[in-house]
């Protein structure tokens, strides 16, 4: 272990130490911590978004943190401690990878990928075994993922045994019949809640799919939608603000002609 990593490690100790640690890490649990890892991961993809190298570092680290605060709780319990975390993956990195470290030949990344999802599915299936279940196709896209991020993992696994659109003109008169089924429903005479939720959610998953066939990141897709909704918005308070004025205070006719402004004013390749 490098000094730096012994000292985080050793520094993740002392905050964890009942004799004069930190009252706040000394009450968390792997629960507790669970969604700060999720944030700090989303910050490190957002410094990424933004080619923040500076940021990048520092969110890295934040992460890490993350991983040695797991590591030092788990070696509380007597479970595990951090070297057994990298001793892992380094041993299962080192296991799907033997064209690099063993005898195995790849020739492209494409065959590298198959040959990953191939060794992932027969480890699945191994673990199945030993559970005493049946193996699915589905088996290890866990729930926590985000929607959009799972949605794709469910598809893509359903796709390797053949169940799968083959053309995005097919996913798109899905979309199609999805919209048709939204609009029945909130044309009821008594819309029902749960109903549009439901048509809602499948029109999403269709979508979903597109993108995956038309090898669109939805995630990313979306991010960068994200951001260019911010950007044109804060053009329009921009705007209505040099006038004394706010969003309140403006028409929405006011506001869709400043959006279109933003629009023009951005650069175009």
């Amino acid at each position: 272990m490098s000094d730096s990593m012994k000292r985080l490690v050793d520094l993740m100790a002392k905050l964890r130490d009942p004799e004069g640690g930190c009252p706040w890490d000394l009450e968390q649990d792997f629960r507790s911590i669970a969604p700060h890892t999720i944030e700090e991961a989303y910050e490190v993809a957002d410094a990424i978004e933004k080619g923040d190298m500076a940021s990048l570092k520092d969110e890295l680290g934040d992460l890490l943190f993350q991983v040695v605060f797991y590591a030092r709780m788990a070696e509380e319990r007597g479970a595990w401690d951090f070297d057994a975390v990298a001793a892992h993956i380094t041993t299962k990195m080192i296991r799907r990878h033997p064209h690099v470290f063993g005898e195995t030949v790849v020739d492209t990344a494409a065959d590298q990928t198959q040959r990953w999802e191939d060794l992932k599915a027969r480890e699945r299936a191994e673990k199945a075994a030993a559970e005493g279940r049946r193996p699915s196709a589905l088996d290890g896209v866990i729930g926590g993922l985000p929607a959009l991020t799972r949605a794709v993992k469910l598809q893509k696994r359903a796709a390797r045994v053949g169940f799968d659109w083959t053309r995005a003109d097919e996913i798109l008169d899905k979309i199609e019949e999805e919209i048709g089924e939204l609009r029945h429903e909130l044309r009821a005479a008594t819309p029902h809640p749960d109903r549009i939720r439901d048509e809602t959610g499948d029109l999403l998953f269709a979508l979903v799919n597109l993108a995956r066939r038309l090898e669109v990141d939805p995630e990313s897709a979306l991010r960068g939608t994200n951001a260019k909704f911010e950007r044109r918005f804060r053009h329009i308070e921009d705007r209505l603000a040099a006038q004394g004025r706010t969003p309140g205070d403006a028409t929405l006719e006011e506001m869709e002609a400043l959006w279109q402004q933003a629009k023009r004013l951005e650069p175009h390749d």
